[in-house]
């Protein structure tokens, strides 16, 4: 089965067009609305091949290695993607997977950025360094896609210690509603990634992932961050005022 081919659903009644593929296992149909439907490939029996698109998609990019997802190229002709039905609010997400979850103490590193959602999203993807920010990658993501951002291992981990994720979502050739640029800053415990626990399994993924939210149904995430000197502060504050309670009550109760 490959992209172009008309497939019928055995289960329920409908099919369409191949237009992609999610893992291993599940296949998106793009059906006569325009919407595209997941369906367990065991669930399609194919109809019809479009030769004709077989040899495009073959000749479209140069292959990535297996598993990842390369950049998007910007000079390539644009091609608009398949919807999918109930997808018109952001959900993206930023994603650490390790190359070899069984080495922890040595496997390089992916990070991903998740757009589960039907736009067309612009990032840039920093980190901080100094007084300013470090570029570390910036593109374009597709509708419903992961997009492989750079690789790294353990040695640069103080880098990541504070990431910057900027958005700029949109759809192309069709109207729809405007969603507000995103910035939004996060500070990564990197000790996290000395520990195969923190990794979880997830719908993105084959394997396990530390995965961060950036946007949940159209809302920025704002973490709550407290350095080790407010922390100190605050608690000081409030042992003060403890005291002060304890001595006044002190002072009322000799009174009497």
């Amino acid at each position: 089965m490959k992209i172009g081919d008309k497939v019928r659903f055995l289960s329920e009644v409908g099919g369409g067009v191949v237009k992609g593929f999610q893992g291993k296992d599940l296949v998106l149909v793009e059906d006569e609305d325009g919407f595209s439907i997941p369906m367990p490939i065991r669930e399609c029996v194919i109809i019809d091949t479009d030769d004709y698109n077989i040899k495009k998609e073959e000749k479209a990019d140069v292959p990535t290695a297996p598993g990842k997802i390369g950049l998007y190229n910007l000079k390539r002709p644009f091609s608009p993607q398949p919807e999918t039905r109930g997808k018109d609010m952001l959900n993206v997400y930023l994603a650490y997977v390790p190359e070899n979850a069984r080495k922890m103490s040595t496997t390089p590193f992916e990070a991903y950025l998740v757009n589960d959602s039907n736009y067309y999203l612009y990032y840039t993807y920093l980190s901080a360094e100094k007084e300013g920010w470090k570029n570390r990658s910036h593109g374009l993501v597709e509708p419903n896609t992961k997009l492989l951002m750079e690789e790294f291992t353990k040695e640069i981990l103080n880098e990541l210690e504070r990431v910057s994720v900027q958005l700029i979502a949109f759809k192309e050739a069709k109207p729809a509603e405007i969603k507000p640029a995103v910035g939004v800053e996060l500070r990564i415990d990197t000790v996290k990634f000395y520990k195969l626990h923190t990794f979880k399994d997830s719908e993105f993924f084959e394997e396990p992932a530390l995965i961060f939210d950036l946007v949940k149904n159209d809302v920025p995430v704002k973490q709550v961050c407290v350095s080790a000197e407010e922390l100190h502060t605050v608690l000081l504050q409030k042992k003060f005022c403890g005291q002060t309670r304890i001595s006044t009550c002190y002072k009322k109760t000799t009174k009497t």
